[in-house]
């Protein structure tokens, strides 16, 4: 075997004791006959037996316990910043994946040098699709679409489905616009090339201006501005624990979501700091945020499903 790992594995932890053991477990020892390595940076601080539940049962895990929150950004650069595999990927706790999967997404980004960032599809527990796996970066209509309830009505029409783009099969496989965080997986050196410099000179795969939403979108559109291509290949899956990583407070998340895609626009669309543009952007993610939070409330939804 080569002494080299393949593939990086990084988990940001949050009150997941209940997640981290299926998720860790899920992945495995060697692919294609080189090792993986995984890190757990545990935003919670160690305070709820995620630690624990690591020692006791995957001692080769490479266990983090920062000072402090870092939250998503952060903590995923600090795991990054450790790693040494040829791929990373970012995973989330409430995942439970599995080698088929994993090597399929492997060998497709070593042996297509444009992937920039790939997904499997991600399947939930009650054996629906995590949408957010497959995403366009939407235009102020596909918002409108999405936010009303226009795309979940007409799902299978380009026209309103251009969000989710659920007019197109999710076993196939396409470029998209961008890819849910909960699995990003890709070439180091896209990474590199793709990255960002904080002020301190760091290299920045996240952008840790963004605490916890809005990150992935981020980097969608980092790696695929630098020429890659962002893949959803929907002929494997994993099984994606939707929401038990987080907090389900509607409101709280609603508004953390909606702002902090906001602000990626603002950051990518408004490079000028135009006045107008800003305008423009902050009252489309104001009114889509309203919308969408007024169709949960009238349905009854209490958990959340972001733009």
């Amino acid at each position: 075997m080569s002494e080299s790992p393949i593939l990086s594995v990084i988990i940001v932890a949050y009150k997941s004791a209940t997640e981290i053991g299926p998720a860790v477990g899920s992945l495995p020892v060697t692919l294609l006959g080189r090792s993986v390595e995984v890190f757990v940076i545990d935003n919670s601080l160690d305070s709820d037996g995620t630690g624990m539940v690591l020692r006791e049962q995957y001692p080769d895990v490479h266990y983090i316990v920062p000072a402090e929150n870092l939250g998503f950004g952060r903590a995923n650069n600090l795991g990054y910043a450790r790693s040494r595999a040829e791929c990373v990927l970012f995973l989330n706790p409430d995942t439970v994946c599995n080698a088929i999967a994993l090597e399929h997404c492997v060998r497709r980004v070593l042996a297509e040098p444009d992937v920039g960032l790939i997904s499997p599809r991600l399947v939930m527990a009650d054996g629906g699709m995590d949408l957010a796996c497959r995403r366009s970066i939407p235009t102020w209509w596909d918002g409108f679409c999405r936010a009303s309830g226009l795309a979940a009505r007409f799902h299978d029409r380009p026209w309103a489905a251009g969000y989710n783009l659920t007019y197109l099969p999710a076993e196939g496989t396409y470029a998209v616009g961008a890819i849910n965080g909960a699995f990003m997986l890709g070439r180091r050196e896209v990474l590199i090339i793709s990255a960002e410099h904080g002020g301190d000179g760091r290299e920045q795969v996240f952008d840790e201006a963004f605490f916890m939403y809005g990150d992935d979108l981020d980097l969608c559109i980092r790696v695929a501005r630098a020429g890659f291509k962002i893949v959803y290949d929907g002929r494997v899956s994993i099984t994606h624990l939707k929401g038990l990583s987080v907090a389900k407070n509607y409101e709280l998340m609603s508004r953390a979501i909606f702002d902090a895609n906001r602000d990626v626009y603002l950051k990518h669309f408004n490079p000028r700091g135009s006045a107008w543009v800003r305008w423009k952007w902050c009252a489309a993610f104001g009114t889509w945020k309203l919308m969408a939070r007024l169709r949960a409330r009238v349905r009854g939804y209490r958990r959340v499903k972001p733009l």
